[in-house]
């Protein structure tokens, strides 16, 4: 691969792990949870640890009935 290639291949991967990372707080503001803020400062500040993470996705998925 040449110098290029090794470029875009890794801008790829970033905007990859980027958009992963950020599911939690796209899923919140897609679904306009009254938490959207809460799970987006949760998300960017301990998304990533793996509980950070998934408390952020619980948060943003969680409906009170």
């Amino acid at each position: 691969m040449n110098g290029s290639g090794s470029i875009l291949a890794g801008a790829s991967l970033g905007a990859a792990l980027l958009a992963t990372y950020l599911v939690p707080t796209m899923v919140a503001w897609l679904r306009d949870s009254p938490d959207k803020w809460p799970v987006t400062i949760v998300n960017v500040l301990l998304g990533w640890t793996l509980i950070g993470w998934v408390a952020a996705m619980v948060m943003a998925v969680w409906r009170d009935r």
